[in-house]
């Protein structure tokens, strides 16, 4: 996963270079009908956002590793699935942000979602071909899937109900596995949100006004249920030698949530920078199941 969210966080940041002028001119807000102008400067700057990432990866990363004849790997079974949610997390995402920057240029819904499934398929399938030429890894036809059920997240909605009302978010909290595994889980805090599945969950944040319309409900109120994993110093149980023995187990859990989107203001930096902190869920009081510790209440979950 960490090679994904790299590649996404460098083309999140290259493609929003072109939001950089001040609110006083409007810069952010959508247009009323189609701009051409800008959806050739979000299509251009987004596809040179999104080689220049590939590039670097290939050059930072996988340049470290030996290359390989194509290779697929059956890697389905790992990380108790922690790392397939983190694709579709990805996927969902980045369907998102090419849809959202779309609709900037007042292009039509119909070409927003195509763009967005498109940006997010592209993207994502040309790094599991980098996968597949690397000795270290292969194409994960695993990892297609979970791809796509993102991708499909978001566009299933938008043909449904022509909007989202079922967020996929990410949290985090550091644990005591990384510090046993710091070469594999992560040697700093950075390193660990992007490597330690024990501490990430995965939350589907559902709108309940959207689903049970009424005035008494505000509009943006979540009911989150999340899905993590703990126990884990390595992708199978049966690690390499020398590790401690694995007492690995899912986690489910049961939230609430805010979708910042939905929180009314004029402002459109603030509907750019909510837009970016819904990726995140809102830390509340949790109910944890699990089949080791039963069931747990959390004053506050990260």
């Amino acid at each position: 996963m960490l090679r994904h969210v790299i590649c996404i966080g460098v083309t999140v940041i290259l493609s929003q270079l072109i939001y950089s002028q001040s609110e006083k001119s409007n810069f952010l807000k959508p247009s009323d009908s189609l701009n051409k102008s800008r959806r050739n400067a979000i299509i251009i700057s987004q596809s040179s956002a999104a080689t220049a990432s590939l590039i670097a990866l290939d050059r930072l990363w996988y340049a470290d590793f030996p290359r390989s004849s194509f290779q697929t790997l059956n890697d389905s079974n790992e990380w108790l699935q922690m790392d397939k949610m983190g694709h579709v997390f990805s996927a969902y995402q980045l369907s998102r942000l090419g849809a959202e920057s779309l609709n900037w240029s007042g292009d039509s819904k119909k070409n927003q979602i195509i763009y967005g499934a498109l940006l997010s398929t592209g993207f994502l399938s040309a790094i599991e071909l980098m996968d597949g030429f690397s000795k270290e890894w292969g194409f994960s036809w695993s990892d297609v899937a979970a791809n796509s059920l993102g991708t499909g997240l978001f566009v299933g909605q938008e043909l449904l109900w022509q909007e989202q009302r079922v967020l996929l978010k990410y949290s985090f909290h550091r644990t005591s596995f990384a510090r046993q595994r710091p070469d594999k889980l992560g040697e700093s805090f950075i390193e660990e949100v992007f490597k330690d599945y024990n501490g990430q969950t995965y939350w589907l944040s559902a709108n309940v006004n959207s689903f049970f319309k009424s005035s008494k409900i505000p509009k943006w109120l979540n009911i989150a249920f999340g899905y993590g994993a703990e126990g884990m110093l390595s992708g199978l149980s049966e690690g390499p030698i020398g590790l401690p023995e694995q007492n690995r187990y899912r986690q489910f859990y049961l939230s609430l949530d805010v979708d910042l989107s939905r929180i009314e203001t004029k402002s459109h930096f603030l509907k750019t920078l909510f837009s970016i902190l819904n990726t995140l869920k809102i830390p509340f009081p949790t109910l944890e199941i699990n089949p080791t510790k039963g069931v747990t209440v959390h004053l506050l979950y990260y």
